[in-house]
């Protein structure tokens, strides 16, 4: 199966989901869930990325968006790729975090 975000039209909005690994509760700590409102901040200032309505809960978030670019899956790849990348950094960087092993 295919693991590229596929939108035929991204005028149009799309729901979208996406979980932690293991369903870990990682966006109860405040530093966590600013890297997600950050890099959606971002893509949407800076890639073309529209939010017509967002959701963040303890291990996933929804969002329902789209773009004018037509590269709305670039746009998610790259802001997932970094938001990863930035959500493990802050975990290993953290002295008090406990699921620095996962």
């Amino acid at each position: 199966m295919s693991r590229k975000y596929k939108f035929y039209d991204s005028s149009k909005a799309h729901f979208v989901s996406f979980a932690t690994i293991s369903w870990l509760d990682v966006f109860t700590r405040r530093p966590y869930f600013n890297v997600i409102t950050e890099s959606l901040s971002y893509c949407i200032n800076s890639k073309g990325l529209v939010v017509n309505a967002w959701c963040i809960m303890t291990n996933h978030l929804h969002l329902v968006i789209r773009s004018d670019t037509n590269k709305l899956g670039a746009i998610i790849r790259d802001m997932k790729k970094f938001t990863a990348k930035k959500l493990i950094s802050c975990i290993h960087s953290n002295p008090q975090e406990s699921r620095k092993e996962r």
